[in-house]
């Protein structure tokens, strides 16, 4: 066999083997990518499921409520305001604006429900009130819902960005369209401890 021949079956073989190499790492980015949007999926549904009890919570509150009506609006607005920015992030999950804004609309969010529920107090009927209990007590569930989704959108994020800032795959990952890293989704800690803590 000819010399060139063994170089041209060599370079062929090479090739071929950087081929499988590159095909390796764009799968695992992919696979890595979709990972962390399906998680982000899971706090989407929680979210949603969230966004859906509160106004049945301010229909409840309105009926004994009826000089608060700021705060009941304030609620509401915050609502639409989470609600939107959670469509924003849905579009785009790890995307750092959109994580932003979810996480300043959440935290805006969480402290008018902080009011609505500390006003509240001074309504013994409301606290009282089944429909209330019942709707407070899912929203706490779903406040833990929220926390393990998040908690699992993080920890796939985490797993994608450090494979693609990893050697080799950083070298590949702006060819492959993974050219930036996915952001984190985190609450203000302070917002959350002072989070309300819904007992009817």
């Amino acid at each position: 066999m000819p010399p060139w021949m063994i170089a041209l079956i060599v370079v062929a073989a090479l090739g071929l083997l950087f081929l499988m190499f590159g095909v390796g790492i764009y799968n695992k980015l992919v696979q890595l990518k979709n990972r962390f949007e399906n998680a982000f999926s899971q706090i989407q549904v929680q979210l949603q499921r969230r966004y859906d009890l509160i106004p049945n919570l301010v229909e409840i509150a309105k009926k004994y409520m009826a000089h608060e009506r700021e705060t009941l609006e304030a609620v509401i607005a915050a609502r639409n305001t989470a609600a939107g920015a959670l469509q924003g992030a849905a579009a785009n999950p790890g995307d750092p604006d959109a994580m932003a804004k979810l996480a300043s609309a959440e935290q805006g969010l969480g402290g008018v429900l902080g009011r609505l529920f500390a006003v509240s107090e001074a309504y013994p009927d409301l606290k009282a009130n089944q429909n209330m209990m019942q709707l407070s007590e899912e929203l706490t569930s779903t406040e833990n819902k929220v926390a393990f989704a998040r908690q699992a959108f993080n920890d796939s994020v985490m797993a994608y960005n450090t494979y693609r800032q990893s050697f080799p795959p950083i070298f590949f990952a702006g060819l492959f369209g993974h050219g930036r890293d996915a952001e984190l989704l985190e609450f203000d800690s302070a917002a959350i401890a002072q989070a309300p803590k819904v007992t009817f």
